[in-house]
């Protein structure tokens, strides 16, 4: 077959193929025009999942008359300089409208604010029409009909009309975070409207718009992020090791205000959270980078949501350093839906037997109605008795309105394994954040007593990061030991691969790797971190060769090292079923609000629970 120019059509809709994937990256490429026409107020509506209608309407700059044919031409734009790193703007390429023309039915209808009228153009399946005068509100309006029309093949790899809102919804809200003084709608007869009100460009504007998108728990639950690297700042917000989410959506990044899903960024999350969440559970964050735009290539893509940094190290150290800085920082606190989830359990159904009083209980209180026992009533609890009389002495001292209990019986049969005192809990110690330890129970858990608030303890968890904390610390305040080989294990890599690991053999010696080159494309292994006894020296230097070459760091043997000492936490900690004394209890306390992390265990199971005094007030209806 003979070589051929490809028609402008054509050209346009492989254009479209590798910009437009789905309806979502429609509506994602006109937001972006519209907030860089300095737009305050962005309004989306779509219907049939945005394949049959999409419509963006903004109060922005406005498109010239004379203008409007460039505007859906290729590579025409007004955003990009001459020179092409510096890109300070969302859009560049100009290739956005014309791919959209080219594969839907477009109108472009704009006013600027001086003109006295607006001017529209439409783009049918690549055919342009004439620019014609209309009437017009300030700003610009973008219809898109009856998308992947003239690519009907594409129409097929559509998900349904809910997945593709859905997805809409997502890139709106991507794009919202970073500017929280543009005002959103979202509406169509596909969704029900969603409201993003302006909030002030600031960082309590922002913890309101992350409340908007993330829930309001997010903002009770999050830690403020201020770091700064070698002309690289980050800011923004993470949430505590204790609030999670079950995957990894509500993980926002930015990169110059731009939204972005980057792996390196993303594993940088996750190497700060590493031994802190367990391995199904992801942080909430919302990061902003801020940098010289020549050292990133935000053109690395043509849908612009992959980047690539000059210095992918120092991005990467740089958060997880600021991550774990503001984790050490927080102290000891616990999420607020931890104590939402036992309100939850404690509640009682709102489906109960009607005539049940407030404890679930029918009228005739424990057993009344259904819940006489078999056998009938016997003197002390008949109910035609006076109530005073069905009430044991030992009930009136312990203040429990029914008969004695086993269960509170001040003796040998407590209910509780060992009790802190029965006196009351000293000042300076309910002053503390997990208070005053008041019991043991279950041999397990400690019940502590705050100003305003009920601590419950799980003790083997809480010693197990105690003891981790404190061996990780023994372990990397100074060179690791490590063992001889016998005889240097040579590993043949690609050339590219032994200069990376060469380049990090300082810092994988201080963990107790010795490797030096061994000629062309081949290192040698002399020594093995000895807490890793034997050990596959090639696999992991491969493995190690890989993940420099991804992120530009050698993190996962520190990894491999830290979850030895995890290990050896977990069997080194106070086991459940273990007695403590009350001044035991009170150590564990005070021990937990000194160690960071303390919140979890290893594992990333909680190691404490707190419930306010105006929740248990709530709960017993007394609020």
């Amino acid at each position: 077959m003979p070589i051929r120019a490809l028609s402008e059509t054509v050209i346009n809709q492989i254009a479209a193929g590798e910009v437009i994937e789905r309806p979502a990256s429609v509506v994602k490429e006109l937001v972006e025009n519209a907030l860089d026409a300095g737009a305050s107020r962005v309004e989306v509506a779509t219907a049939g999942g945005g394949l049959t209608l999409i419509r963006v309407i903004d109060d922005g700059g406005g498109i010239p008359a004379e203008e409007l044919p460039l505007a859906v031409a290729r590579h025409c734009t007004s955003k990009l300089s001459d020179d092409i790193h510096d890109i300070r703007t969302l859009g560049f390429r100009g290739e956005a409208l014309p791919s959209i023309g080219s594969v839907a039915r477009l109108t472009l209808r704009s006013r600027t604010p001086g003109g006295d009228a607006g001017a529209e153009i439409i783009v049918d399946g690549g055919r342009l029409g004439p620019v014609k005068p209309v009437a017009a509100n300030r700003g610009t309006t973008v219809e898109v009909r009856d998308l992947f029309f003239a690519t009907p093949a594409r129409l097929k790899f559509m998900k349904g009309v809910r997945a593709e809102t859905s997805a809409i919804t997502d890139v709106v809200k991507r794009i919202a975070l970073a500017f929280p003084a543009v005002r959103f709608t979202l509406s169509g007869t596909d969704r029900s409207t969603v409201e993003l009100p302006s909030v002030p460009a600031d960082g309590d504007g922002l913890l309101r718009r992350l409340a908007q998108i993330m829930g309001k728990e997010f903002p009770e639950n999050a830690l403020p992020i201020d770091a700064e690297r070698n002309g690289v700042g980050l800011t923004g917000y993470v949430s505590i090791p204790s609030f999670t989410r079950g995957n990894a959506l509500n993980q926002f990044a930015y990169v110059n205000g731009r939204p972005v899903r980057d792996k390196l960024i993303a594993s940088a999350i996750r190497g700060a959270y590493m031994d802190v969440l367990p391995r199904d559970r992801h942080a909430v964050t919302a990061l902003f980078l801020s940098l010289d735009p020549a050292l990133v290539d935000v053109n690395v893509h043509p849908a612009k949501a992959d980047v690539r940094f000059r210095d992918p190290g120092l991005v990467r150290g740089l958060i997880v350093g600021a991550i774990r800085q503001a984790l050490e920082g927080a102290g000891i606190r616990s999420a607020t839906t931890g104590a939402a989830a036992m309100m939850d359990a404690f509640r009682v159904p709102e489906n109960r037997p009607s005539g049940s009083g407030a404890n679930g209980f029918g009228r005739g209180g424990p057993f009344g109605g259904a819940d006489r026992p078999r056998g009938g009533w016997n003197v002390e609890q008949s109910p035609s008795r006076p109530l005073e009389e069905t009430i044991s002495p030992a009930a009136v001292s312990t203040g429990f309105a029914e008969a004695r209990q086993a269960a509170f019986e001040v003796g040998p049969a407590v209910s509780a394994d060992a009790r802190a005192g029965v006196a009351e809990a000293p000042a300076e110690l309910t002053r503390h954040p997990l208070g005053a330890a008041r019991a043991q129970v279950h041999q397990n858990y400690i019940v502590a007593q705050t100003e305003d608030a009920l601590v419950i303890v799980d003790q083997h968890a809480a010693h197990e990061r105690l003891v981790y904390e404190a061996l990780k610390q023994a372990i990397h305040a100074r060179p690791l030991p490590s063992q001889m080989l016998l005889m240097p294990e040579i590993v043949d890599l690609p050339e590219e691969d032994a200069e990376r690991l060469s380049a990090h053999a300082d810092f994988l010696a201080r963990l107790g790797l010795g490797l030096e080159r061994f000629g062309p494309g081949a290192v040698a292994v002399r020594e093995t971190p000895s807490l890793l006894g034997e050990v596959d020296a090639a696999a992991l230097v491969r493995d190690l060769a890989d993940e420099i070459a991804d992120n530009d760091t050698a993190n996962s043997l520190r990894e491999r090292i830290d979850h030895i000492a995890a290990t050896m936490a977990c069997h080194g900690s106070v086991r459940s079923g273990r007695r403590l004394k009350p001044e035991e209890m009170n150590a564990l306390l005070r021990q937990m609000e000194a160690t960071p992390g303390s919140g979890t265990c290893n594992h990333g199971r909680p190691t404490y629970i707190e419930l306010k005094l105006a929740d248990i007030e709530r709960l017993f209806g007394r609020r």
